[in-house]
């Protein structure tokens, strides 16, 4: 079998059941004896399994093998769940999504895992039966699984039974066990019904057909079916389905009701053809259209076609500003009302487009729970993680770099805010801390915070590292409010841990996490009260690709700036301007505001001399604000942000540029780098 066409498939899907374990198993840290949820790890660790022989990864598959062993055993109440038990079974997850990783980067899915094969070995012999054997095992388990299986039968299905033995039919239980190791036991299932379909009627299946379909069954199932073969050669035709290892067949056997007695039933019957159980057929059917229907509205796409997809969309809109343009030059009416239409709709399937790429922060959250479970342990603190809104959604571009932040961010707070349990009590708090993640849209933006109800941030202890590492002068400390003073921390090399460990203290993160930010357009700030908790907001654009904008001119040079940034706009006198510690400043609205002349920023050469009046746009970071003196506003537009390529890195204030509709480039000025 050609497998390759299945590789991307087999990556996605990996994936996908490898964090459901992930989360299954930190729902049974927390609910150690519902089996209910090993039975789902085990089905998912079982699936990825057989994918994983399937497509030809051994390593894969026999390290997920070895990890089934022990959800196995746990399921068999063979051991017991333990906090060191579910350690080593996180520490298979971490090679299995290593292998997948690998496998995704182009490499051959291989890895040394004898370690933690051999920790899953202990836990398997340490704890299991005294006969270690997967055959004692197996016949411990058998009665079990005969118990689980055993068929009954409703009323309408006795008559159905009982009206066909009237007709020379018998009625018989046919019990298929696959192969403990059996890959794709769904396709299995289909050939043993296959088969059986052809010897007679299938009217029910235990378990049930959408949990075989499912694969939520271990090793064996039960078919019952009406037929006039015999049972010797129903067993042979079923035993020549590969991995099928017995087959066991009896006649079903009860006193068969009194249908002359019985009230009125739609049981009538064919001579030629035995009865099937209408509502077992009418559910599948039911089951099937309903799969059918999801299947039909989903379809994976990848996602380099979907960035094709966006950059010639953004080709359209540079000529949809020119169109505009031309149009209201020649003010002619057909033409007029031709690109307005055009107009709408290219909005409308820029919506859709830019929807298209929109991912839920779920992507991004998920991975969070089983990071905080793992720090909470290293530094023996009880912490409860609260995920809220995760499924506000991002443009891709945007979730693969807000990832690395946020790790830091909950480092953080595990470390430096939540107090140990001890330290806790003494305060009269609970215990366990708790840490909110928590995602939601404002206006074009999104918001992601991070809450938690620790020590807060200590204001002096802050300002003495900052005085100390010279971040900040004596004469600044004394005008500094309390949130500029919290967010000393974010500058770079800073630190207030007493000692370096391995997961902070270093001063390296948090600076990070600021340039990232920035990087794409949004901005982080940080409230906390002391004793209670503090808390981390990060702004965020929507869509980086297209992005309404303020388009200025200084001089005859054409610049544009974000509406997301802009407060509003103003005219003021030159007479109106204030001198402060040698800072050009304006009275705006009861708060002293400093200006900014973009001439001066990038070098405009002056040709004539500007006039009494300033056109000022006035923006935003944060609390902080400043006002871009410009010539002139020319309006408001809707522009694709192209970046300046590898020749122009790191040039100041501009985050890139953008192509007009009469064909001039405009910068997009940075608005955070020109608020200081």
């Amino acid at each position: 079998m050609e497998v390759n066409q299945y590789l991307e498939i087999f990556i996605e899907e990996s994936k996908e059941h490898l964090q459901a374990v992930n989360e299954n198993l930190l729902v049974l840290e927390k609910n150690p004896e519902d089996i209910s949820i090993v039975n789902e790890i085990f089905r998912s660790a079982h699936t990825l399994k057989g994918m994983s022989a399937t497509m030809g990864y051994e390593d894969l598959a026999n390290l997920t093998h070895k990890m089934e062993n022990v959800l196995d055993a746990i399921r068999n109440h063979k051991i017991q769940v333990t906090a060191e038990i579910l350690d080593v079974v996180f520490a298979s997850i971490d090679d299995l999504e290593a292998m997948v990783n690998d496998i995704a980067s182009g490499g051959d899915g291989k890895r040394d895992v004898t370690a933690i094969v051999e920790k899953l070995l202990k836990i398997e012999n340490g704890e299991a039966l005294s006969a270690a054997s997967e055959e004692v095992a197996a016949a411990v388990s058998e009665p079990l699984a005969q118990t689980s299986y055993a068929s009954e039968y409703d009323e309408f299905e006795r008559t159905v039974i009982g009206q066909s033995r009237e007709q020379g039919f018998s009625c018989l239980e046919i019990e298929v066990e696959l192969r403990s190791d059996c890959v794709l036991k769904a396709a299995r299932v289909f050939m043993v019904f296959e088969v059986l379909e052809k010897c007679g009627e299938v009217i029910k299946s235990t378990p049930s057909t959408e949990q075989l379909e499912e694969e939520k069954f271990d090793e064996k199932f039960i078919v019952t079916i009406i037929t006039k073969d015999p049972a010797q050669e129903i067993e042979s035709k079923v035993k020549k389905v590969s991995e099928v290892v017995n087959v066991t067949i009896r006649e079903v056997e009860f006193e068969p009701l009194n249908v002359n007695a019985a009230p009125q039933q739609e049981v009538q019957t064919e001579v030629s053809k035995p009865a099937e159980n209408k509502e077992v057929k009418e559910t599948k059917e039911a089951k099937q259209n309903k799969q059918q229907a999801v299947a039909n509205k989903t379809i994976r796409v990848n996602i380099e076609r979907l960035d094709i997809l966006m950059n010639l969309f953004e080709e359209l809109v540079i000529d949809r500003g020119r169109l505009e343009q031309i149009s209201g030059d020649l003010n002619h009416p057909e033409l007029n009302e031709t690109v307005e239409r055009m107009s709408r709709i290219s909005g409308d399937l820029q919506n859709i487009i830019l929807n298209m790429r929109m991912v839920p922060v779920e992507t991004v959250f998920n991975r969070f729970p089983r990071m905080v479970r793992q720090l909470a342990r290293e530094l023996n603190k009880q912490i409860n993680l609260e995920i809220i809104g995760a499924d506000t959604e991002l443009d891709r571009t945007v979730i693969d770099e807000i990832g690395d932040p946020l790790v830091h961010l909950i480092r953080n707070a595990i470390d430096h805010g939540i107090e140990k349990p001890e330290d806790r009590k003494a305060k009269g708090k609970p215990a366990e801390g708790t840490v909110k993640l928590k995602a939601y849209h404002s206006g074009n933006h999104v918001f992601i915070e991070i809450e938690d109800d620790g020590a807060g941030i200590n204001r002096e202890k802050v300002l003495s590292k900052a005085l100390a590492k010279g971040v900040v002068t004596e004469e600044q400390a004394l005008t500094l409010s309390d949130k500029q003073v919290y967010e000393l921390i974010l500058a770079s090399g800073f630190s207030t841990a007493e000692q370096v460990s391995d997961i902070s203290g270093r001063g390296v993160g948090l600076d990070v996490v600021k340039t990232t930010i920035e990087s794409l357009g949004g901005s982080i700030s940080i409230d906390a009260y002391e004793g209670k908790g503090s808390i981390f907001s990060i702004q965020l654009p929507l869509t980086l690709s297209i992005i309404s904008v303020m388009l200025v001119e200084v001089e005859k040079e054409k610049y544009a700036i974000p509406l997301s940034s802009i407060i509003e706009t103003a005219i003021v006198k030159k007479t109106d301007i204030l001198k402060a510690h040698t800072q050009q400043v304006i009275d705006f609205r009861g708060k002293v505001v400093p200006l900014v002349f973009l001439e001066q920023i990038f070098e405009v050469p002056t040709v004539e001399e500007k006039d009494e009046y300033y056109s000022i746009v006035i923006v935003r970071k944060g609390d902080k604000m400043a006002g871009l003196v410009v010539d002139s506003f020319i309006g408001q537009q809707e522009v694709v942000l192209k970046s300046l390529g590898n020749y122009l890195t790191n040039v100041f204030a501009i985050s890139g540029a953008t192509i007009l509709g009469d064909g001039q480039v405009a910068l997009i000025v940075d608005c955070n780098a020109l608020i200081k």
